[in-house]
């Protein structure tokens, strides 16, 4: 629906100075302002009327605000609330947003911040609500909040439609994943991404995103862990001219460049101590300040963050604050496993073949029931990943219209001996008890074949995550990034640095 000029918004706050300013703060951008100073006048403003916003005090002289929000859900009204929490109060703000605050302030409250808090909760209505019938307040000191008719939730927009249609399947997993994707777009809670490499992350992150109200503001994607440590400051936070040896100018980080939109923070859990306090900072009070800046600037982004790594785990055994799961954890998205939703591989592979042909400019083939067959025989421990990466293999060695189980080729990954999982269970010293298998005639093709095989293991049974592969195997990340590029190796068309 097109976004009213202005808002009506109800503000409840028990300091008359504090609420007069917030008022006056409103008028001036053109808003529907009235007040109340405690609970129950804000329901009795509730019963006469509905409202685009409302705008509440944590505590209250009769009670909490949060008492708001709930009645709010339960009568299944549609008013975006915006909760005001003490400063440093982060329990209070993650219960807010886990009650259904669209977004929290903490005092003393930034009337910038104010203002666009206002805006993108109006934005961000995508309901159609029906008018209120006027309440009676003659019902004793806790009237009843009028509830609306069940609210009718338009479609997400255009560019969030496209998003939801990425996410390829009709498994009932992938159905709830979709319905909680626009129910929680129109939050500004954090959103926590769970699952296994290969399973999607990045595509959920980007329809939270396009459903949203900052549709149209960037999304910012980083990955965590394939940001040296010793830049990772730098990189988040952006610098200023003079900072370092070699920063010849200012440079915004990711913060700076998400204003407005939506940062997506990928593989949070690779994200080292030290940078996991300085990220908990940024949240609490929404500034940073620039590697060699003296003032902090505010920033204007929706968070959301993805691994897949078990942070609770990763909590207990002190790897990962337990203080910043808290923050980020407030709405959980888990992305299911292609194992746990099979009946979704025929479209899935279907999907991959379309995407991968539009890339390269080639007819999209015909997959045969037995390589369909061939495909569902196997386990897949990459997921989506790895499916793709089999369809990729095969597109190059097929020679005709139609994909069969031989042009998947010799499954390299499942041939290979067990002696030779990793490069540290091989003795030179110790003479091979097979027999030999001849002296190679080309030499150079026989090792890189080897050395192809063990790369291909290492891939495999790092979920083709290379960073962690080529930690498995002595090198670096370049080293590995050379190798795979040298020898041919297929892999998937997204980043693969950090799983």
């Amino acid at each position: 629906m097109s976004t009213p000029a202005t808002a009506s918004v109800l503000v409840v706050d028990d300091e008359p100075d504090l609420r007069t300013l917030y008022e006056l703060t409103l008028l001036r951008e053109g808003h529907q302002v009235v007040s109340a100073q405690d609970l129950a006048q804000a329901r009795e403003w509730l019963t006469q009327r509905r409202f685009d916003v409302l705008i509440t005090d944590m505590r209250l002289p009769d009670g909490l605000g949060l008492e708001l929000l709930r009645e709010l859900s339960t009568s299944q009204r549609t008013e975006k609330c915006i909760v005001i929490t003490a400063y440093g109060s982060a329990e209070n703000a993650v219960e807010a947003l886990k009650t259904g605050a669209f977004d929290y302030l903490t005092k003393p409250v930034d009337l910038k911040q104010l203002r666009a808090a206002v805006s993108a909760a109006q934005q961000s209505q995508r309901h159609v609500p029906e008018a209120l019938q006027p309440g009676s307040a003659a019902d004793g000191p806790r009237p009843t909040i009028t509830p609306t008719a069940e609210p009718r939730s338009a479609p997400p927009p255009p560019a969030g439609v496209r998003a939801l249609a990425c996410i390829v399947g009709d498994a009932p997993s992938i159905a709830q994943i979709k319905g909680r994707i626009e129910k929680v777009a129109t939050s500004m809670a954090p959103v926590l991404i769970l699952g296994e490499s290969g399973t999607g992350k990045e595509l959920v992150a980007r329809a939270v995103h396009e459903c949203s109200h900052r549709a149209a503001g960037p999304l910012v994607a980083v990955n965590c862990g394939a940001i040296p440590e010793s830049l990772i400051e730098a990189e988040f936070f952006g610098v200023r001219k003079g900072a370092y040896t070699g920063a010849t100018q200012d440079r915004e980080g990711y913060f700076q460049a998400a204003k407005g939109g939506t940062l997506f923070l990928d593989e949070i859990g690779d994200l080292p101590l030290a940078m996991q306090a300085k990220l908990l900072r940024v949240i609490q009070e929404r500034r940073v300040r620039p590697l060699g800046g003296v003032q902090d600037e505010a920033v204007d982004v929706r968070l959301v963050s993805a691994t897949h790594r078990d942070l609770a785990a990763l909590v207990k055994t002190g790897e990962f604050r337990q203080d910043l799961f808290y923050r980020l954890n407030v709405i959980e998205l888990r992305t299911p496993a292609l194992r746990d939703r099979r009946e979704d591989l025929p479209e899935l592979t279907h999907a991959l073949l379309q995407r991968i042909c539009d890339e390269t400019g080639q007819p999209v083939p015909r997959l045969s029931a037995a390589a369909l067959q061939w495909l569902q025989s196997r386990e897949l421990p990459g997921n989506v990943r790895e499916l793709e990466n089999l369809l990729q293999r095969a597109l190059a060695l097929s020679s005709g219209h139609t994909i069969g189980p031989d042009d998947f080729g010799d499954t390299e990954l499942d041939t290979i001996p067990a002696s030779i999982e990793s490069p540290s269970q091989v003795d030179p010293c110790v003479a091979p008890t097979q027999p030999s298998p001849g002296i190679p005639t080309d030499l150079q093709t026989y090792l890189d074949q080897q050395e192809r095989l063990v790369l291909l293991q290492a891939l495999k049974e790092t979920d083709y995550n290379r960073t962690a592969a080529a930690a498995r195997l002595g090198l670096n990340l370049r080293q590995m990034r050379y190798r795979i590029q040298r020898l041919g190796i297929a892999m998937p068309s997204d980043d693969n640095d950090a799983g």
